[in-house]
């Protein structure tokens, strides 16, 4: 019997390639088969790059086709129950509508439709308000959506709840819900795990968390109890990095409290110059604390009130210096210095100037006789910037008028720059007026009635200031009232409506006086009753920034004012563009109630002798979409609304 050998077939494979390991295979097809010899043994006839080339389909096929086991984990906890009320069957719909955002702008044509994404925070809010929980199906768009817009993301968490924050553990797209904002919902909401657990896992997550873990973790635990929330900060302060030591020390502000005070002590020498500024910036927030005694010290030396009056020899009574002389001025020569006219003293030692502007005789009193004629001829003093002559009687009443009396650091020490004090001025600042206004707005307000002799707020900002320093002055109050949330102060420095904002001049501080800002700090209905007055003497034209910081809706007066502003614009014939951005608030804040009352404003008027061609129709268009905006924010409100 033939026993013959079986001869390989010309089609096998070699039997390493299927276990060629797969990165060897890669590295070889990125260097070149030339520079790199595959683990492949090519067939008869075969050259190697087919030989690789088939070896990484069959490996890519077991690749896809095996599957190791992974090491058996646990599953995700449940989600937390909510008890919270489900939100009705419409407001359901409305909001899975406003999510969609069916409404959104680039398709063209009119735009009379309400802009559905702009309504949804106020939607948002208006759940909330009512304590309703978001479905459970449409929390991926919720987040999704609050990911989107920084704006959503507050409301979108309260509303989401405990289940929110459990599914954003589980998508990093979602890491943001798990920073300070998560930490900050509604304390009647379950809170989340982690959150508030035992001290030992507490301490763990606070270890070996993500950042925005941590984050969520110390605004939770100052929010539940903000001693507890500091240490546990204090215990890894010095390991942490300097952009992280920022953000957690941002994060005591909510809750800043006297007890606070040692630790941010301590922060005023950290390495990191932003974090130095931040913990300066919080212990002027603290009225008793040694970093606001320590900045008033500096501000008294600065800025005083004096009370001159003439003597004998032409000189003043000893002012704010004790002196004999009036307080160092900007030139810092002991002498009045140069006022903002650029008169300095007359040849023979006598102020040019007085507080008030008013020029003196130019000659000392010899006490035998009157003085000499001045300029116009009749021994008085020549007349003043008002273009009135003074008698002897007024111009010494002028003199006794108290006046602020400024003398600015002469240097930035050492001291002063661990208290937060920038030495180096922003472009076109003095550096002296640069400190100076640091100094005021870092010192407690109450400071300043204590040393005016009890003056209130409003006496002290109607009082004279010497030689061109007022806005200096008055911009850094600005700056104090508003971080120290004084509505005495900041209504004192807002002054009447009727009064246009004041720039001060172009060599001023620019924007000294921000009515939006100093606004914020008032009763709500104050605010509104002041933008509403501020716009029946104005316009509209500088009143889109105060109208932001009222209350939503507006009070009837400054919904009133704004239709009418508008309604006055329409017959001066121009294009409504000029105001879309007002017209875009008031379809977001105007009270739902006045659709009716605008419904008149809808139709094209008369087209009017001199007006821009088919300014009337784009008008009606917008005052439509105005309307239909108002009529469906009263029916978001009617679905939320439990009764």
């Amino acid at each position: 019997m033939t026993i013959t050998t079986p001869v390989a077939s010309s089609t096998s494979t070699a039997p390493t390639a299927p276990t060629a390991p797969w990165d060897d295979l890669v590295a070889a097809a990125l260097l070149g088969t030339e520079r790199r010899t595959p683990p492949v043994v090519p067939r008869p006839g075969q050259d190697v790059p087919s030989a690789l080339l088939d070896a990484a389909a069959l490996s890519t096929v077991r690749r896809r086709a095996g599957l190791r086991p992974a090491p058996a984990r646990p599953g995700p906890d449940r989600a937390p129950e909510d008890p919270r009320p489900a939100l009705p069957a419409a407001a359901r719909s409305r909001l899975a509508l406003l999510l969609a955002d069916r409404s959104a702008p680039g398709r063209g044509g009119s735009r009379s439709a309400p802009d559905l994404a702009e309504l949804l925070p106020q939607w948002l809010a208006l759940a909330n308000h009512h304590s309703y929980r978001v479905p459970d199906a449409l929390l991926p768009a919720l987040l999704d959506a609050a990911r989107a817009r920084t704006d959503l993301r507050a409301e979108a968490l309260t509303l989401g709840g405990p289940r929110a924050l459990w599914l954003a553990r589980l998508n990093p797209d979602w890491k943001f819900a798990l920073r300070g904002t998560a930490g900050r919902a509604s304390a009647s909401l379950p809170e989340p795990p982690g959150a508030a657990t035992a001290p030992d896992e507490e301490q763990r997550l606070w270890g070996e968390g993500l950042f925005a873990e941590r984050v969520s973790l110390l605004a939770a635990a100052r929010h539940r109890d903000p001693a507890a929330g500091l240490a546990l900060l204090s215990g890894t302060w010095s390991t942490e990095r300097a952009e992280d030591r920022l953000m957690f020390l941002d994060s005591l502000r909510d809750d800043l409290s006297p007890s606070d005070e040692p630790f941010l002590e301590q922060s005023l020498s950290d390495r990191s110059r932003n974090v130095r500024a931040t913990a300066a910036e919080l212990l002027s927030a603290l009225p008793d604390s040694a970093l606001a005694a320590r900045m008033a010290e500096r501000s008294r030396g600065c800025v005083s009130l004096t009370a001159d009056e003439p003597t004998a020899d032409g000189l003043t009574a000893k002012g704010s210096t004790g002196d004999g002389l009036t307080g160092k001025g900007p030139t810092g020569d002991g002498l009045t210095g140069e006022g903002p006219t650029g008169d300095g003293l007359t040849a023979d030692g006598l102020t040019a100037k007085g507080p008030t502007g008013y020029g003196l005789t130019d000659k000392r009193p010899t006490g035998d006789g009157p003085t000499p004629k001045g300029p116009t001829g009749d021994g008085l003093t020549p007349k003043g910037p008002t273009g009135d002559g003074l008698t002897a009687d007024e111009l010494a009443a002028s003199e006794r008028t108290p006046r602020i009396a400024v003398r600015p650091p002469d240097e930035c020490d050492s001291g002063m720059q661990r208290d937060g004090v920038v030495p180096k001025p922003p472009s076109g600042r003095g550096e002296r007026s640069w400190w100076l206004g640091q100094l005021v707005e870092a010192t407690p307000l109450d400071r300043w009635t204590e040393w005016f002799g009890g003056r209130g707020p409003a006496e002290i900002v109607a009082l004279p200031v010497a030689d061109g320093w007022q806005a200096d002055l008055h911009a850094a109050w600005c700056r104090a009232a508003v971080r120290q949330r004084s509505a005495e102060w900041c209504r004192a420095l807002l002054g009447t409506p009727a009064v246009a904002p004041v720039t001060a001049g172009e060599a001023a501080p620019a924007a000294w006086r921000d009515p939006a800002k100093l606004l914020s700090a008032l009763p709500a209905r104050e605010r509104a009753e002041w933008v509403a007055e501020f716009i029946a003497s104005h316009g509209l034209s500088d009143a889109f920034r105060l109208l932001g910081v009222c209350a939503v809706p507006w009070a009837e007066p400054l919904g009133r004012a704004v239709v009418d502003a508008l309604d006055i614009a329409r017959d001066a014939g121009s294009y409504p563009w000029s105001f879309s951005g007002v017209m875009g608030l008031a379809e977001r804040c105007l009270d739902p109630t006045q659709a009716d009352r605008l419904e008149v404003l809808t139709a094209i008027p008369d087209e009017r002798e001199g007006a821009a061609p088919g300014a009337g129709g784009y008008w009606a268009e917008a005052f439509q979409r105005l309307v239909g905006t108002l009529r469906l924010r009263e029916a978001m409100r009617a679905e939320l609304d439990p009764s």
